[in-house]
C-alpha cells in the first residue's frame, strides 16, 4: 500500500537511530549533504520532486503562479474518473479508512470527482530559503514539544520521524500575516445549518509592522484573534491566542472576551480537546486547522508515504458565484463542487500516550508532500472506533503566494453531522494578505476594544 521510496527506505533505515536520540531528547538536524538535495531531487521544501512512476503524479515544475484571485485557473478540465460506491473496489487502496466510511455511510449521494494531478504548490524564495537553512540547524527541543535554533518555517524538510512532520504542517507558511472574513456551517445530519460568521486574524512576529523582538517573541509562533460577527447572539465575543512554540514550557495564552458580560477572561481551555470557539461543540480546540497546538499528549509514529486522493486546487469551492446551499448538503458536501487528485502524503499516526486524556484516542494524519498541509485526519474514539473524517480542500493564492484552505470539513461519521470551516463565497472580503498589525492589536485591552455588538 505504501510507495516503496528511497525516502520511505531511507527513514526504515535510521528508525532505530532517530528513536535512540530522541529517548535522549535530542534530535539532529541533517547534514549539508542531505540538506543539498533541496532544490535538485527533492523541492526547495522537501516533496519528491520527481513524477511517480506511471505518470499520474506528475512532477513538480515550479507550483502555479501569475494567475488572479478568485478565478479557477483549471475551470476547463474534466474528471478523469468519479468514485463511486459503486466501484469503490478498484480505488481503496488510495483512499483513508474515514474516506471509506463516507461512502458506505452515503452511498447513493457521496462522490469523489479525480481530476488530473496539478503540482500547484508555490512559495516565495524566502520560504525556500529558510527549508533548506532549517535542515541543518533546527532540532526537537524539550523532549520534542518545543524547536530550538529555528527560523519562522519548515522546520525539517527532510523529516526524520512523525513529530517532525507534524512541526512542518504546524509552522508552515501562509503568507505572513492574513485577515479572513469566513463563515462557519454545522450541518446537521437533515441538512440544516447555521451560518456563523467570523473574522479571524493571524499574524507572525516576523510580519508585526512594529517589528519582531526577541524578548517577546523568541518562543512565539504566531498572534491570533477570531471575532463572532454573526448570528446575534455570539456577536463581539472575540478570542485571542498567543500561539507558543514550547507550549510544554510556556503554555498557550489564550483570552475571551464576553461581548454580553463585557468581560475579558483568561481562556485555558482553548487547547487539547477543549470546545471550539463558534463551532455548536462539532470540533475541538485542536481540530481547527485541522491539527494545531502541542504535541505533547500523543506518541507521533511515522508510518511512510502513501499516494492518496486528497482534495486539491478546489478553486471551485471558493467561487464567488456560489452561494453557501449550493454547496452544503445533508451528509457531506455537494460533489458537483468537489475536486479530488492523487498526491503523495506522508502518513503519521497520534497515539494517546498512556496517562493522558483526549476524546480521540488516536489520529492518522495523511500531509500533503508539497505543502507540508494535513489534508486527511481520520480520529478515532477511546474505544478504537472510528469517530471523525477532517478533510481540507486546498487552494493557491497569487496575493498571499501560498496555498491554504479553500475550506475545511470535519465528518461526524457516526451522527451524520459535519462542521464546515473557512467559507469566503458570501463574504465581501474574504482572504487579505499582507495585513498590517502592531503587537498592541493582540491584548486582551485591544479585543475589550473589539468587541462589538
Amino acid at each position: 500500500m505504501f510507495k516503496k521510496n528511497k525516502i520511505a527506505k531511507a527513514l526504515m533505515i535510521s528508525g532505530l537511530l532517530s528513536s535512540a536520540m530522541f529517548v535522549n531528547g535530542v534530535m539532529a538536524a541533517v547534514s549539508s549533504t542531505e540538506a543539498a538535495k533541496l532544490g535538485q531531487e527533492l523541492t526547495y521544501i522537501g516533496a519528491e520532486k520527481g513524477a511517480n512512476a506511471d505518470g499520474t503524479i506528475p512532477a513538480w515544475d515550479g507550483g502555479l503562479t501569475n494567475f488572479t484571485d478568485g478565478q479557477n485557473p483549471f475551470a476547463s478540465d474534466q474528471p478523469l474518473f468519479t468514485i463511486t460506491a459503486q466501484n469503490l473496489d478498484q480505488y481503496k487502496d488510495k483512499l483513508s479508512a474515514g474516506q471509506l466510511k463516507m461512502f458506505e455511510k452515503y452511498p447513493d449521494t457521496y462522490q469523489m470527482p479525480v481530476y488530473p494531478t496539478r503540482r500547484t504548490a508555490s512559495y516565495p524564495q524566502k520560504v525556500y530559503d529558510l527549508a533548506r537553512k532549517n535542515a541543518t540547524t533546527t532540532e526537537l527541543a524539550s523532549g520534542g514539544n518545543g524547536l530550538s535554533n529555528f527560523d519562522e518555517t519548515v522546520p525539517f524538510a527532510i523529516p526524520q520521524n512523525g513529530l517532525e512532520v507534524i512541526w512542518n504542517h504546524i509552522t508552515r507558511y501562509r503568507g505572513g500575516s492574513v485577515g479572513r472574513t469566513m463563515a462557519v456551517a454545522p450541518v446537521h445530519a437533515n441538512g440544516d445549518y447555521t451560518i456563523y460568521r467570523i473574522e479571524d486574524k493571524l499574524v507572525w512576529p516576523q510580519y508585526l509592522s512594529d517589528g519582531y523582538e526577541a524578548d517577546k517573541d523568541s518562543n512565539m509562533l504566531f498572534y491570533f484573534t477570531m471575532t463572532a460577527l454573526a448570528p446575534a447572539r455570539l456577536t463581539g465575543n472575540v478570542l485571542l491566542v498567543h500561539e507558543t512554540l514550547d507550549q510544554v514550557k510556556e503554555a498557550r495564552k489564550s483570552w475571551v472576551y464576553n461581548a454580553g458580560q463585557r468581560r475579558v477572561r483568561r481562556a485555558p481551555q482553548v487547547s487539547y480537546d477543549g470546545p471550539g470557539f463558534a463551532a455548536d461543540g462539532q470540533r475541538t480546540s485542536d481540530n481547527f486547522d485541522m491539527y494545531n497546538g502541542a504535541p505533547d499528549k500523543y506518541n507521533w509514529n511515522l508510518i511512510g508515504k502513501q499516494e492518496l486522493y486528497i482534495p486539491y486546487n478546489s478553486f471551485d469551492l471558493a467561487s464567488k458565484e456560489l452561494k453557501y446551499e449550493d454547496i452544503l448538503q445533508p451528509g457531506h458536501l455537494n460533489p458537483e463542487h468537489t475536486r479530488y487528485e492523487l498526491h503523495r502524503v506522508w502518513v503519521v499516526e497520534a497515539d494517546l500516550k498512556e496517562g493522558e486524556r483526549h476524546i480521540y484516542a488516536k489520529r492518522r494524519l495523511y500531509i500533503d508532500e508539497d505543502t507540508w498541509q494535513a489534508a486527511v485526519v481520520d480520529h478515532y474514539d477511546g474505544r478504537g472506533q472510528l469517530w471523525r473524517l477532517a478533510e481540507a480542500h486546498k487552494v493557491q493564492y497569487q496575493a498571499g503566494h501560498a496555498p491554504w484552505y479553500a475550506m475545511e470539513t470535519l465528518h461526524d461519521l457516526l451522527s451524520g453531522r459535519y462542521l464546515t470551516t473557512g467559507m469566503t463565497n458570501e463574504e465581501s472580503v474574504g482572504l487579505e494578505f499582507g495585513i498590517k498589525a502592531k503587537r498592541s492589536d493582540f491584548t486582551p485591552a485591544a479585543i475589550r476594544r473589539a468587541g462589538k455588538r
